[in-house]
């Protein structure tokens, strides 16, 4: 017998995909579990094909049970109009900017769960913030925490910080695919091949960050550590603290929490 629908997605694109195959490998879903809706028929195909989900381009339909809505922020207000009196009992949105106060005017008496995965989900190496709505329980909390959990580590944050943590862990992995860039470049530039540069340079930050993760060292500790006095490493330091490269970082992030604020106003 067919198991009852119990996570319906709302929005079928990157983000939306990367939960569902995580969700459905691990083994916490079944695939008759779950329905996405998405307006493209060539994302209903991928979808349906290579995860033999149910597949709609009725919202209306994916909205049972637990529901990720994963549409572009510009579109909240249409779709959540569309959704009136759908039998939602538990609302995750992952939309850019969209506040708690706006989801639940929406959706009203609804719990609901704002949060903010980033694309390093795909691979299940994401993080995601979740703030929690006034409707939400301990154990609608758990539900969001299995959802999100399947793609990476999960944290809760207070819900004003939301849309810093968009400007710097959801905007984050766009920041740091540029400095992979432009390390390449430097490599090639001082006479690597591109290939070689590339791996030295993905390598070194991979290495790097898991260092930093599974020591607790402070990164100053780990800068003060490989920079001997008059060596390479300090004269390259100089050179990027000259070029105001974490002067640059930092207004990324104000710049990104910005443009999310500026979304959700809309």
């Amino acid at each position: 017998m067919a198991q009852p629908v119990q996570l319906g997605i709302i929005g079928g694109g990157v983000m939306g995909e990367a939960i569902l195959s995580r969700l459905l490998s691990l083994g916490l879903y079944e695939p008759e579990q779950v329905i996405v809706s998405d307006p493209s028929p060539e994302r209903q195909t991928l979808l349906s094909s290579q995860y033999k989900v149910l597949v709609t381009e009725d919202n209306r339909k994916a909205a049972t049970g637990t529901v990720l809505l994963a549409v572009k922020p510009q579109g909240f207000a249409k779709v959540a109009a569309g959704l009136t009196g759908t039998p939602i009992s538990l609302l995750l949105s992952i939309l850019a900017g969209t506040t708690l106060t706006q989801l639940e005017s929406a959706f009203p008496n609804l719990p609901v769960i704002r949060a903010m995965p980033n694309t390093p989900a795909q691979v299940g190496a994401g993080v995601t913030a979740l703030a929690a709505g006034q409707w939400v329980s301990a154990g609608h909390l758990s539900i969001a925490r299995q959802v999100f959990g399947s793609v990476g580590e999960v944290l809760e944050v207070p819900e004003p910080l939301m849309n810093a943590v968009t400007g710097l862990s959801g905007s984050g992995p766009g920041y740091v695919a540029l400095i992979v860039e432009a390390l390449t470049d430097g490599g090639v530039a001082a006479g690597l091949p591109r290939a070689t540069a590339a791996q030295l340079a993905l390598q070194t930050l991979l290495g790097s960050a898991e260092l930093l993760k599974k020591t607790g060292m402070h990164p100053a500790e780990l800068k003060d550590r490989v920079t001997s006095p008059g060596g390479t490493t300090i004269a390259g330091i100089a050179s990027l603290e000259q070029a105001g490269l974490r002067s640059a970082l930092i207004e990324a992030v104000l710049s990104a929490t910005k443009r999310a604020q500026e979304l959700g106003a809309k």
